[in-house]
Parts: C-alpha cells; sequence; structure tokens
C-alpha cells in the first residue's frame, strides 16, 4: 500500500488517468466475460470440456455491443503508444528506442505463460498424457493471445501510422474504414480472401483515434493552427461529441445488424455466417464509435472521481499487473476445472438452466482465487518491467541494425503466436505449442532481450 501511495502522489497533473481507468476496466470485463459465458460438460471420452455459451443465448448478444471491449483496449494504446513514443523523443530518444523498451512490457509476461506452459506440457507428455489432450488444454490456455497478434503488429507501426496522423489527421482512420468496407465486400460477395486485411485495418483504424485522443490533450502546433475537416488532428472531447458519436454508432449499428447482413452479436458464435470480430467488421467499428461517444459522454466525472487517492490507487494496483492478469485468466480456468474433476465436484449444469445460472457466482469467485494466486507468482514479471536508459547508437550502420533487429523481433513474437493460434486444438503437440511457433517466438523474444540490454547502442 506504501507504495501504491507513493506512485500515486508521484502522478502528474497533467496525466490523462481516465486511460489507465479505461485499460484496467476493458480487461477486467474479457476475463468476466470470458469466464461467465464458459459453459463446462464432458465430451465423449468422459473428459472435462468447455465452450462458450451464447450459441445457446441468443437474448444476450446485445450486450456483446457493451461487452466487447476489445475496441477500447486498442484505443487507450494508441493513446499510451502516441504519449510514450512523444516522450521518448522530447528526451532525445529514437523511435527504434521506444520500441524495443516497449516490447519489455508484452513480451516479459507473455513469455512466462508460453514457458510455462510448454514445460508442463512436456512433463505432462513424459508421463504419458496424449498429446492431443496436451495440445487441447494448451489451444485454451492461450486463446488470450490471439489479440496480441494483432497489437504486436500495430505497436512497431505506431512511428509511422502517428506521422501520418500529424500530417492528415483524421482522414487516415477514414481511410482505413473504408478499407475495412471493401474487405467486408469481399467477405459477403467474394473473393473473401479480400477480407485479411482488416485483421489489420480494422484494429489500426481504433489505434489511430487514440492519437487524435493524446493530441487533443497537447497544444496544437508551433503556429496554434489546427488543420480543419478530416485532417484536424485533435479528437473533439466534448460531451456534445460524445452525444454525437454515440447517436451515430447506435444507428450504424442497428442498420448493419437488424436490417443490414451483420450478426447482432460481436464475439464469435459458430453457425453465423460473420465473425464480427475475426477480422474486424464494420458493425464492430460502429460500436466502437459508439464506445467512443459514450467514453467521451462519462470523461468528466470519471476524472473527477479518479482524483481521489483510493480509486486512482486501485487503478493503479490492477495497470500494474494488467497483461498478467489477461494472458493467465483462461489458464485459472483450466486449473480449476481439472481440480474440480479431480476431486469429482465438477458442476456441469446445463446452459441457460436455473442451476446453470446460479453456478456464475460461486463460479467466478472461485476462479478470482485461482487467478489472483497465479498474479502473485507472476505478476511481479510485468510489474518489475523497467525503463532503459536512453541510448543512441555513435554510427548510422548501428542504428539501422538496432532498428532492423528490433523490427525482427517483433516478426518473430507476431509469426510464434500466429502459428499457434493457426494449429487445431486437436492437434498431437507434446509441447502443447507448436514447436515451430516456440522457436519463433522465443528467437524474436531473445532479439528484443538482447537489444533491451543496450547491445549496439554504442556503435
Amino acid at each position: 500500500m506504501r507504495r501504491l501511495r507513493q506512485l500515486a502522489e508521484r502522478t502528474p497533473a497533467a496525466r490523462e488517468r481516465y486511460v489507465d481507468l479505461l485499460r484496467a476496466l476493458a480487461i477486467t470485463m474479457v476475463v468476466l466475460g470470458h469466464w461467465g459465458v464458459t459453459v463446462i460438460g464432458y465430451d465423449r471420452s468422459g473428459r472435462p470440456a468447455g465452450h462458450s455459451a451464447l450459441g445457446d443465448l441468443p437474448w444476450a448478444w446485445p450486450l456483446t455491443w457493451v461487452a466487447q471491449v476489445i475496441p477500447v483496449f486498442f484505443l487507450v494504446g494508441g493513446y499510451a503508444n502516441a504519449a510514450s513514443l512523444a516522450a521518448r523523443r522530447g528526451r532525445g530518444g529514437t523511435a527504434t528506442g521506444w520500441l524495443v523498451d516497449r516490447s519489455a512490457r508484452l513480451a516479459r509476461p507473455t513469455t512466462a505463460l508460453l514457458v510455462v506452459l510448454s514445460t508442463g506440457a512436456a512433463v505432462a507428455t513424459l508421463r504419458g498424457a496424449d498429446p492431443t489432450q496436451v495440445r487441447t488444454v494448451a489451444w485454451f490456455a492461450t486463446i488470450p493471445l490471439w489479440f496480441l497478434v494483432a497489437y504486436l503488429v500495430v505497436v512497431p507501426l505506431t512511428p509511422p501510422m502517428y506521422a501520418l496522423h500529424r500530417r492528415f489527421g483524421l482522414a487516415v482512420p477514414v481511410v482505413l474504414v473504408a478499407l475495412v468496407a471493401l474487405g467486408d465486400l469481399g467477405r459477403l460477395l467474394g473473393p473473401a480472401g479480400l477480407a485479411s486485411g482488416n485483421y489489420l485495418f480494422g484494429w489500426l483504424a481504433v489505434h489511430q483515434l487514440g492519437f487524435a485522443w493524446y493530441d487533443a490533450r497537447s497544444p496544437a502546433g508551433p503556429v496554434g493552427v489546427e488543420p480543419r475537416g478530416l485532417r484536424r488532428r485533435r479528437l473533439p472531447l466534448s460531451r456534445r461529441a460524445g452525444a454525437a458519436l454515440l447517436g451515430a454508432g447506435l444507428a450504424g449499428l442497428l442498420l448493419l445488424t437488424v436490417v443490414g447482413p451483420y450478426p447482432v452479436v460481436l464475439l464469435n458464435v459458430p453457425g453465423e455466417r460473420l465473425d464480427n470480430a475475426a477480422p474486424p467488421s464494420l458493425a464492430l467499428l460502429a460500436a466502437a464509435t459508439a464506445q467512443l461517444g459514450l467514453i467521451l459522454l462519462l470523461r468528466e466525472p470519471a476524472q473527477r472521481w479518479l482524483r481521489r487517492p483510493r480509486p486512482w490507487q486501485a487503478v493503479i494496483a490492477v495497470n500494474a499487473v494488467v497483461l498478467t492478469v489477461f494472458l493467465w485468466h483462461l489458464t485459472a480456468a483450466v486449473l480449476l476445472v481439472g481440480l474440480l474433476d479431480a476431486l469429482g465436484v465438477l458442476p456441469t449444469p446445463p446452459v441457460g438452466t436455473a442451476a446453470w445460472y446460479a453456478w456464475r457466482v460461486p463460479w467466478l469467485l472461485a476462479l478470482a482465487v485461482v487467478l489472483a494466486a497465479l498474479v502473485a507468482v507472476f505478476g511481479p514479471i510485468e510489474a518489475r518491467t523497467r525503463r532503459p536508459p536512453d541510448t543512441a547508437p555513435a554510427r548510422e550502420g548501428a542504428r539501422r541494425l538496432r532498428t532492423a533487429l528490433a523490427v525482427l523481433g517483433y516478426a518473430g513474437l507476431v509469426t510464434g503466436l500466429l502459428l499457434n493460434s493457426l494449429v487445431r486444438k486437436a492437434a498431437p503437440e507434446p509441447l502443447g505449442l507448436p514447436a515451430p511457433a516456440l522457436v519463433a517466438y522465443l528467437a524474436g523474444a531473445g532479439v528484443l532481450r538482447l537489444l533491451r540490454s543496450g547491445w549496439g547502442s554504442r556503435g
């Protein structure tokens, strides 16, 4: 508590505390959402199995308009990335140094998860476990990593995309939304492969709005002139703007889902013609617009509330381990299900029954206890991540080499996580994760760790 008080007291007066609150709330909602809709049963072989209840609860589909909060994470990620990049450059640092620094907070907790899972899988395989079942368990535990694939692509694109934002302003996300619309047209009329770019364009569009939010908190420019129209760089933060965005987003969402061809549900439900989240669709971007409007409407009261010591200390505490919470929350479910099954007391009520709804409360509480234990063990890996000193290579050749290696390191992380997500959950994998995925990820993490140590920074 003393450490939290010290951090709270050192918070600069100009800090947008609301961004930190939104990040904590978004991850908390993802965790509770995954836990809340989980249905546990037994497969034909008598092993515990889980799936989402959304397919059996169509009445809950409109609730995903609020519960699908990954756009919020990309929005606040854009704000935080713009703020930290500007601060690094203000200290005389480079974009490459910023990129290497940013990798620590993302890669270290993720590496811990993958190493623990693969080690546990190897031990289970050596003790006679079925490699297919080992893979199924690891696949379920690594579901959160699909989100990191997109984010780990967006982060290294921040310097050039922020430069585009400074030149063209809000015209950039408008173009990206148009590209998403083109991809959706491919999904509806063909060719379906045209939508592959939506994985990048959709999340980049929301990330760009984070840049505009950050610029709204900074001076307009050396001559105080703000471009007008779509080239404006500053997001309007008034309640009037929030109401307009909320109304426009909801209207667009209703037209696209109730009238148009998009599913009402914004999360994956087997059997639906389109998946609004994978890749991001126009419907998801309409929901993101409505969410941005609601965020702006609540901004001023939230800012006042966050001036109080206790709420702000709680936000600091959650954000110190927020990625650890996200990464390990489904592992907590695996461990709890395994424990209850071993004890012979695993409840498996049919979805939608009174017993299933009644089981939600003890289920969530038990999962919270297991996750708290995991965060106590692995949270320090994230919380103790320290910013390396700003160093610039003495020679142009060294700078280019560090930049190339930083990009290569991120490429390794993305490749490893992407390979894992593409391999089916029933594949026989003795390590739980595909060996090429582990090699690619660990190689990328190793390169970035080498750069964070200062290698190559002196020419």
